[in-house]
């Protein structure tokens, strides 16, 4: 039996707040704009970016709440590590013309960008506390059917380093 691999990961920030919607049968999804540029130095010796926009979407599912995630703790600007897959869509719009999408979907997300900077609390206040658990409990199980692990067992990952990003 042969097997494939359909594996995005993706760095970069939002270019707007999420949109937040439910489904017709009460599921919840958002969907991001991620940015992520690359930059190089041109043949004469000039700096150039390109940005690549990609739409992420996030569903609630059994293994975690990533539209919920996303509604409550992600802003314009925010960045964020993405694990998902690929996938493409087609659709007719009113006036009949097929219309194509490709979209992220996605299993993982993390957020990157540190909360420090904004509101009125200090650096170890129970902000940040919701953050590092939102954080953590992004991570979706795994497509086979199994749930993600509650951090209320495991208390001790809030205070650890992500040690499986690629970075």
């Amino acid at each position: 039996m042969s097997r494939s691999l359909n594996k995005v990961m993706l760095i970069g920030n939002l270019g707007a707040d999420p949109e937040v919607r439910s489904t017709n049968n009460g599921s919840r999804v958002a969907t991001l704009s991620l940015a992520t540029s690359r930059q190089w130095t041109g043949q004469g010796g000039e700096k150039q970016e390109k940005t690549e926009w990609h739409r992420v979407i996030c569903w609630n599912n059994k293994g975690a709440q990533l539209a919920d995630l996303a509604e409550k703790y992600m802003k314009k600007g925010d960045r964020i590590y993405v694990e998902g897959r690929v996938e493409y869509r087609t659709w007719e719009d009113r006036e009949k013309q097929t219309r194509y999408t490709t979209e992220i979907i996605a299993r993982e997300v993390l957020l990157l960008s540190s909360r420090g900077g904004g509101g009125g609390s200090g650096g170890g206040g129970e902000g940040s506390g919701d953050f590092a658990r939102a954080k953590a409990a992004a991570k979706v199980a795994p497509e086979a059917g199994g749930k993600a692990e509650s951090l209320d067992a495991f208390p001790e990952a809030l205070d650890e380093e992500d040690d499986d990003l690629p970075f």
